[in-house]
């Protein structure tokens, strides 16, 4: 019996330890946390889902896990996030998630034709799944602003729909003033170009002179002294 307690304690002296496997359902624990803390601060409903690890994959065991989002991904559509054991021989993992986000959209109420200044009326909010953050969902933002073409009902407004109104047109006589430290000029031009705020328009002056200026509101135009 001592020969034989002997021989097996001598196996488990010899015997190298067994290696211990990172458990998969903390590395889908760390990505849910991640993403927890990653889309709290995104717009609208989000909701998530985590691919299972394939059962094949056996990594070292690790303490802490951190997660990660690579390089060119977003908290967006088919995504991956990736997990990464930095213990020496560390490891990574990238896990596929899914995410879903949901916003109030505004959408166009009816058909609306080019140059038409967007009013309340001309659109309402719908609820939709978006693949990215597009459109808007402030009225403030579209109200006022001019459609650059036509749109039929139930289109998303974007940002390339839209302009800001011309605060100086084609043709229209304009006021040109120059101002200075001590001085400020006035004088009466015909714009050459459409210009909204902010935007730089051609003027002309009498017959021939043609300058530069910064369109403002009430036909008003400023050149630099």
């Amino acid at each position: 019996m001592r020969k034989l307690l002997l021989f097996a304690c001598l196996l488990l002296e010899c015997a190298p330890a067994l290696a211990v496997n990172q458990d998969h359902a903390q590395i889908r624990a760390t990505v849910d946390a991640f993403m927890r803390q990653q889309t709290a601060s995104l717009p609208g409903q989000v909701t998530y889902r985590i691919d299972e690890i394939d059962r094949r994959i056996a990594l070292p065991a690790c303490t802490p896990l951190e997660a990660f989002l690579p390089a060119g991904s977003q908290l967006m559509g088919k995504t991956a996030i990736g997990v990464r054991c930095n213990m020496t021989n560390g490891w990574s993992i990238f896990v596929p998630v899914q995410i879903r986000v949901s916003l109030d959209l505004l959408v166009s109420a009816r058909q609306l034709p080019k140059d038409h200044v967007i009013q309340e009326q001309d659109f309402a909010s719908q609820t939709m799944e978006v693949s990215r953050a597009t459109g808007f969902t402030d009225p403030a933002r579209v109200i006022g602003k001019v459609l650059r073409y036509g749109i039929t009902a139930g289109q998303v407004l974007r940002e390339d729909m839209l302009r800001p109104p011309y605060s100086v047109t084609q043709g229209q006589a304009v006021q040109v003033a120059v101002q200075g430290n001590g001085f400020s000029i006035r004088n009466e031009g015909v714009a050459l170009n459409n210009a909204s705020e902010g935007q730089a328009v051609r003027v002309r002056i009498g017959e021939r002179r043609v300058i530069s200026g910064i369109a403002r509101s009430d036909g008003l135009v400023e050149i630099a002294p």
